[in-house]
């Protein structure tokens, strides 16, 4: 069956362009790889940015300047400008369909301080702000009947004979089949790369920039792939993310001396940096928040006492909290202009996949939940008129003829999981917070003789229904992609900015 508007990915930017494409009268359907419920956005903790001033004073002109300074001078101020004046309607908007913001005594929403804020100005929920508006979008999609087909793995868009994007080619995971989707417009709405990092991420093993790798192979244009973000406090044994929020509420980050070395609010470009030097020079860093004390943290930061207790066996009531900075946010993805649009007639892109020019080199925290629904809602609105006024088209006889083979084979000499380990290793030290000519070189050398050797790697498991095995092989041919645009991108941009630092 055919739809109006087809949307690629169902965190809270899928979600977002869903509900705007289906308010405009838009026939919508999403398809995502796992489930809403399990997105990304789940891990945004520490909050939503919007000048409420709630919490001592502020203004979107303060917002819009720090957005900007975090930036690097590489954000398009107009598109930032646009999205700091959103955010109070986009936080009205989410607290009137129920997302369950914290409170102050006076029962405003609650605001906190993330770094590179000058004022408290994000809105959180405890440290489930994500969480608590992803559950939230998705009631909303239901109640709307918004069909969402999940375990739907994208292989190919779809275009019809004038170029025009009409839909997209998936491999159905609980079958093994591959489907076709035909849409009036398409968004891509799929999340960040930052897996290709491997175990040196705080995202989820999902994060493997699919949708952007397949949109670059449509004729998509990609933007500053280089830079990406890496958060000051993943745990030190297994890169879960301790939310920024918890350095918003006092916490101090210090090293194995007991000294605070650093500007815990400072940008996390900076941060990260400052941490890293620490451990350069031999030392172990930790995060305090004992002087908390047990009942805030408890009714501010319970998530990360239960991930602290479960992935480091540390109370933080108690004890330190082990950390170290990792891969956590990719400001690179496929170009859009002011409506979303890409450079392919009839897709559009949204979220961490997407790059409308707001973050620059170095994303201000609090911003990416206020970008997935400022832009999310652009994006669907814009996907719905312009399908509304398109009729869908069939694919190209061309398209349709391709036929996916994905035979499997007992005799791969290479074992392509050893292989994307190496390069999620390999490009944390070469590709990572502080870089060098000669380090990219390298990694970008291994790239290329690892993708000169794809034939002898592959699929081992026969079976077609959940064949994971597939999926993730899938995954990484994708990621190897995704790594050769982000290390030729470092290595062009010569000059350090943000969080492409080279020496």
């Amino acid at each position: 069956m055919k739809t109006d508007v087809l949307i690629i990915g169902a965190g809270g930017a899928g979600l977002m362009a869903a509900i705007a494409a289906k308010e405009e009268g838009a026939s919508v359907r999403v398809l995502t790889k796992e489930y809403p419920t399990r997105s990304q956005t789940c891990m945004a903790q520490g909050g939503m940015n919007a000048a409420l001033g709630n919490v001592g004073e502020d203004s979107v002109e303060a917002h819009i300047a720090n957005t900007l300074k975090s930036a690097h001078g590489l954000a398009d101020e107009e598109a930032v400008r646009f999205m700091c004046s959103e955010a109070p309607k986009a936080i009205e908007w989410l607290d009137s369909i129920g997302v369950c913001f914290s409170r102050t005594e006076e029962s405003k929403i609650a605001q906190r301080a993330l770094g590179g804020a000058s004022a408290k100005r994000a809105c959180y929920a405890q440290d489930y702000t994500g969480l608590k508006i992803l559950h939230t979008l998705y009631d909303r999609c239901n109640a709307l009947g918004i069909e969402i087909l999940s375990e739907k793995f994208l292989l190919e868009l779809l275009k019809d004979e004038s170029g025009h994007l009409c839909g997209a080619k998936t491999l159905n995971i609980r079958s093994g089949n591959i489907e076709s989707y035909e849409a009036s417009c398409v968004v891509l709405a799929t999340g960040g790369y930052s897996r290709i990092y491997g175990k040196n991420s705080t995202n989820s093993t999902s994060s493997t920039g699919d949708g952007i790798a397949v949109a670059l192979r449509a004729g998509a244009k990609l933007l500053d792939m280089e830079f990406v973000q890496f958060h000051p406090t993943g745990l030190k044994s297994s890169s879960i993310l301790i939310s920024e929020s918890a350095r918003g509420e006092g916490g101090y980050i210090l090293n194995s001396k007991g000294e605070r070395f650093t500007n815990e609010l400072a940008p996390r470009d900076e941060v990260s940096r400052a941490l890293n030097a620490e451990i350069v020079k031999g030392e172990e860093i930790f995060l305090d928040i004992r002087h908390l004390g047990e009942e805030l943290i408890d009714e501010g930061l319970p998530q990360e006492r239960k991930l602290a207790k479960l992935y480091e066996n540390v109370d933080p009531v108690h004890e330190l909290i082990p950390i170290r900075p990792v891969a956590h946010y990719t400001m690179g993805g496929v170009e859009v202009d002011k409506n979303s649009q890409t450079n392919i007639s009839g897709l559009y892109a949204c979220g961490e996949c997407a790059n409308h020019k707001v973050h620059g080199a170095n994303r201000l925290g609090g911003n990416s939940l206020l970008e997935i629904v400022v832009f999310g809602r652009v994006a669907g609105k814009e996907a719905a008129k312009e399908a509304l006024k398109h009729q869908v088209s069939d694919a190209s006889k061309e398209q349709n003829a391709v036929a996916f083979s994905f035979e499997s084979s007992e005799n791969h000499a290479v074992d392509f999981y050893a292989i994307r380990d190496e390069v999620g290793d390999l490009f944390y030290k070469n590709v990572g917070i502080v870089r060098t000519k000669e380090e990219l070189l390298e990694a970008q050398k291994r790239v290329a003789e690892i993708n000169a050797k794809l034939d002898s790697m592959g699929v081992s498991d026969n079976s077609q229904t959940y064949n994971t095995n597939l999926v993730e092989f899938l995954e990484f041919k994708n990621m190897l992609q995704i790594c050769e645009v982000v290390v030729a991108g470092a290595i062009k941009r010569e000059v350090s900015v943000g969080a492409h630092y080279i020496v």
